[in-house]
């Protein structure tokens, strides 16, 4: 890809935009994010996109910033991961500078109060959106057979809902497994 001025521009005003006008988590963002350098302007492959999402999930840090610094390290290097974790942290920090100036008005406003509900329900419905997204997308991904697929999502929502395992353990564990079988299917084409 060729890394001129206008490409640069576009990462970042594409980061900027896209965190300006979505509210949510990091996964609401990742819809968006995935439609504009995926989608639109097809800098990234969909199947590399779940896997800098999977990277994103499993860096420390803000999600919203982690996947940003990828893409835009995947699309144009280090000026690009600066430029895009740039465009999605200057809208959320220029909101908060503005809301502070005005916190004490805008606390108590009624209409106020009533936007953030419904954006709070507009995010739970993207966010959803995401995951069947992503849920479809890693399922008929020919890598593993579905059962196994289905296996490892079913036995890392048991550790971390229901025996409330950390979130480090169960990423840690299967990172193990996944290279283990990596050196297993190696080990096995070189004999």
């Amino acid at each position: 890809m060729d890394k001129n001025k206008n490409t640069y521009l576009t990462l970042f005003l594409s980061a900027f935009y896209i965190s300006a006008v979505t509210f949510g988590s990091g996964y609401v963002i990742v819809s968006v994010i995935k439609k504009r350098f995926v989608d639109e302007l097809k800098w990234i492959e969909e199947e590399e996109m779940i896997n800098l999402i999977a990277l994103a999930q499993s860096s420390p840090g803000v999600m919203t910033a982690n996947t940003a610094l990828l893409v835009g390290y995947k699309t144009c290097g280090m000026p690009g991961a600066f430029l895009a974790v740039l465009g999605v942290a200057l809208p959320p920090l220029v909101t908060i500078f503005i809301i502070s100036i005005f916190y004490n008005t805008l606390r108590e406003n009624t209409i106020v109060s009533a936007m953030l509900k419904g954006m709070r329900a507009g995010a739970c419905a993207v966010i959803a959106d995401v995951v069947v997204g992503l849920f479809t997308s890693v399922i008929n991904d020919n890598g593993l057979p579905r059962i196994a697929k289905l296996t490892i999502m079913a036995s890392a929502f048991t550790a971390a809902y229901i025996f409330k395992l950390s979130f480090i353990l169960i990423v840690l564990f299967f990172l193990l497994l996944g290279v283990a079988r990596h050196l297993l299917v190696r080990k096995g084409a070189a004999a």
